[in-house]
């Protein structure tokens, strides 16, 4: 597949190269045979540093693949119309008629005190049927555990093998047939919780037979995402922390304080501890998975999405109703810093629902469809525009790979 740009930078920025050692992301799932490749399979090459991508698709179901290494971009294929994408940081997860799935071809294996790196070609792997809205729950790991899928008009909690996944083939370790609900099947280890639509959820092996004694309250379960420290599934009085040790999943509940709260949705920096939402009353919550505890911030100003960096420095970036991107200080609240408004135009054109606010190690990316345009943003250098990339169509969605 022959790379051109059709991704043309138009503010140029010196490239931070980024080493093994850059900053800590998620612990790998434990292989279940017992060895270790690395996060190795056959046909990819392993590679010195960090293979950064941002995968985007347009409204014609479009997907183009960015190098942000070389600023070269690749046509993958047609994938069809989407509603709405997720991604571990290797695969994007596309949901639309089922969930089409596309293996981006690059991906970092966290081996705990050093990294690998590894490329090889982007590829569209195929369909998980169904219908209806799509909830996806992924681990932090491109070549075990697993990839929940659940699919809220029929019901039907799938758990996907992502170690067939990365060797291209599509096997789903159970598919069960539960109660038509908004729920989740949230992978933890070789493990997964799957929600009932009866207010709780249950642990399931991967042969999908349930765990017995394994049953706890979760109403309304909104959001989940996966931490270093383990799996976080957001309930209505506050949320579920799970985790695996000796082949037993422990599943610990972190109460919200009083008078705050729910959370929809958590997002963070991959695999760091602290993850952060947004309640009904527009503050930002931050639960720090290590410590077991909620910080509840005001925001300085009406948000549409945050996330936790969760660096030293303790900075949560967020989107603004006004578009603009503001960094945060996690301690108190108080803004540090703030772009002019990026994506006000797509925000005032009702098309803001696939715009993503991306963090990793040293920057953030963000996808303004309207305006087509892609930016990267140095949040700790005042959020300075780094860099800015015209796309040819609109980038209705966006997600991060190779990280």
């Amino acid at each position: 597949m022959r790379p051109h740009p059709i991704l043309i930078p138009t503010i140029a920025a010196a490239l931070l190269t980024l080493t093994a050692c850059a900053g800590p992301a998620s612990a790998p799932d434990a292989p279940t045979d017992g060895t270790d490749t690395h996060g190795a399979v056959s046909g990819a090459a392993e590679m010195s540093e960090p293979q950064l991508h941002l995968m985007t698709v347009d409204p014609t179901g479009t997907v183009a693949h960015l190098d942000l290494l070389t600023e070269e971009s690749t046509d993958i294929g047609g994938i069809g119309s989407v509603t709405t994408t997720a991604s571990d940081g290797r695969y994007l997860f596309a949901a639309g008629d089922g969930v089409r799935i596309v293996d981006s071809g690059v991906w970092t294996w966290d081996h705990v005190d050093h990294f690998h790196y590894y490329r090889a070609e982007p590829r569209i792997l195929g369909t998980v049927p169904d219908a209806g809205a799509v909830a996806v729950a992924t681990t932090n790991s491109s070549t075990t555990g697993g990839i929940g899928l659940f699919f809220a008009e029929t019901g039907a909690a799938v758990l996907l093998d992502t170690a067939a996944l990365s060797k291209g083939e599509i096997v789903e370790s159970f598919r069960l047939n539960t109660t038509p609900h908004a729920g989740y099947v949230v992978p933890v280890g070789s493990f997964a919780l799957v929600t009932d639509g009866a207010g709780a959820v249950t642990v399931h092996e991967s042969t999908g037979d349930t765990v017995a004694d394994s049953t706890v309250p979760c109403v309304d379960p909104r959001g989940t995402i996966t931490t270093r420290v383990g799996a976080v599934l957001g309930c209505r009085d506050g949320a579920l922390l799970a985790t695996v040790t000796a082949d037993t999943v422990h599943i610990e509940r972190i109460p919200y304080p009083e008078g705050v709260g729910p959370v929809t949705s958590f997002a963070n920096r991959e695999g760091r501890p602290t993850v952060a939402g947004l309640d009904a009353a527009g503050r930002i919550l931050l639960l720090d998975t290590r410590e077991r505890s909620w910080r509840v911030l005001p925001a300085p100003a009406p948000l549409l999405t945050v996330t936790a960096v969760d660096d030293a420095a303790e900075h949560v970036l967020g989107l603004g109703a006004d578009g603009r991107v503001l960094v945060i200080d996690g301690a108190s609240g108080a803004l540090l810093a703030a772009t002019e408004p990026l994506v006000a135009d797509t925000i005032a054109a009702g098309s803001a629902s696939g715009v993503r606010l991306l963090a990793d190690d040293h920057r953030a990316y963000l996808n303004a469809p309207v305006e087509r345009l892609l930016y990267e943003i140095d949040y700790a250098d005042a959020a300075r525009i780094a860099r800015t990339f015209v796309t040819p169509t609109a980038p209705v969605h966006l997600v991060e790979t190779g990280r």
